[in-house]
């Protein structure tokens, strides 16, 4: 059978990120994710280069598969941060990779960092006038909504008690990011 890079790079891609979900940066190691995508080290540094860019390249994949997913429907943000739950409920390891990112790389500029700004920027144009707050306040505020609960379990279940999972946060989490939306700031 002839050899199939993109099906190498596909499993490198999949084992990377499961490594990367579960240890970071710091902690993947890259002879688990050749050994668990069954390919050799020297396909993923050929393939990606080193750590730090297989890294950014499973991140931005996930990024791209939830706006691809989730995408920011205009004027209803309140159903994006719904989706947005529902999605990060379904992939727990994009919000660990970011959490990692955080982490690893302390505020600092963060690999294609450029690039994840402008696809960032289309999110907010995609929200439209909101009449009041500035829709980048809007975006950030609503992930923050989002993936709080998730991010710091430990504190959802001191403050909110045990029975409180991430995704019953759901319906709160929508009636705050549509109050949100409807603010009106006026400035100084």
């Amino acid at each position: 059978m002839p050899y199939d890079s993109n099906a190498t790079k596909e499993r490198i891609l999949a084992a990377a990120t499961t490594e990367f979900a579960e240890f970071g940066v710091a902690g993947a190691r890259i002879d688990r994710i050749a050994a668990n995508a069954e390919a050799n080290k020297r396909a993923i540094y050929d393939y990606f280069g080193d750590k730090d860019a297989l890294f950014a390249a499973v991140l931005e994949r996930q990024m791209v598969q939830c706006a691809e997913v989730v995408p920011v429907n205009g004027g209803d943000m309140a159903d994006y941060a719904r989706r947005l739950m529902d999605y990060h409920a379904a992939h727990p390891e994009a919000l660990r990779l970011l959490l990692w990112e955080a982490l690893e790389f302390r505020g600092e500029q963060v690999p294609a960092e450029e690039t994840r700004r402008a696809k960032y920027g289309k999110r907010v144009a995609a929200i439209g006038e909101t009449g009041g707050i500035d829709p980048r306040v809007l975006m950030f505020f609503t992930l923050g909504l989002v993936n709080w609960g998730s991010a710091v379990p430990q504190l959802r279940r001191m403050i909110l008690g045990d029975d409180h999972a991430a995704n019953s946060l759901q319906d709160a989490v929508a009636a705050a990011v549509r109050v949100l939306q409807h603010v009106r700031i006026t400035p100084g």
